[in-house]
């Protein structure tokens, strides 16, 4: 019920109203039946504008930090990514990947429309990067279909640090659903898992345009972090 508030009186019309957005390839989504929409992910706004947009209800799996926030505030962002049908995923230890994993089937269990971005958080500078595995994963054990999604604008209206979205038109495109039936019973096997995903990730690349890194990136966030870190440390020393 406030799933569809949010939709079409809270914050469907408000994004519609910022962002503009121009929708191209909608028809490939699905109107019944399970599918997995996989996607680029620029900005906080994706989650939000997505839903926005699609004619069914979509669910995402969500970071598990947005419904453990401390305080009156914590509560309500975890209310709110509830209500707008997203589940908590927590990313860290061993057993993260097998928990998404088991969360997104009981999704597509019910028939449903499951959102994922492979890349497995933001990019931090807009580019694409390497996908993980899970999609791929979920795609041969639910045996659906993989719908390709790529936003595209959403990191110039909030890149990553900035609070409030910037007005701004940004698009929203669809690929043709990709059919990995020919892979039925591979599910377990890591070369074919790596060539699905890869298979997923070239199809976002295509619709997207951008520049593509093939790692991880986390891994790539985490370096340029540590420089930084460093380069302060450096700078802070020569001060003295």
């Amino acid at each position: 019920m406030f799933y569809q508030l949010l939709k079409h009186v809270l914050l469907g019309p408000l994004l519609r109203l910022l962002f503009r957005p121009r929708v191209e390839g909608l028809e490939h989504v699905p109107e019944e039946g399970a599918a997995i929409v996989a996607g680029n992910h620029l900005s906080f706004s994706d989650h939000f504008l997505m839903p926005a947009i699609l004619r069914r209800r979509i669910t995402f799996l969500a970071k598990a930090e947005y419904f453990t926030g401390p305080g009156l505030r914590g509560r309500l962002t975890a209310a709110f990514f509830r209500s707008a049908g997203q589940i908590p995923v927590d990313r860290s230890g061993r057993e993260a990947g097998q928990a998404a994993i088991r969360e997104g089937l009981g999704v597509l269990g019910r028939g449903e429309l499951l959102g994922i971005y492979p890349e497995g958080t933001r990019s931090h500078d807009g580019r694409l990067y390497k996908g993980k595995v899970g999609v791929a994963a979920m795609a041969l054990r639910a045996g659906v279909p993989v719908i390709p999604c790529a936003m595209i604008g959403t990191f110039e209206a909030q890149p990553p640090g900035q609070k409030f979205p910037s007005p701004r038109r940004i698009r929203i495109r669809f690929g043709e659903p990709l059919d990995f039936s020919r892979h039925g019973g591979l599910a377990n096997e890591k070369a074919v898992l790596r060539a699905v995903t890869d298979e997923i990730m070239t199809a976002v690349l295509a619709l997207s345009g951008q520049e593509y890194v093939d790692r991880y990136a986390a891994e790539v966030k985490a370096e340029e972090d540590k420089r930084r870190k460093e380069s302060r440390r450096a700078g802070g020393r020569r001060g003295n």
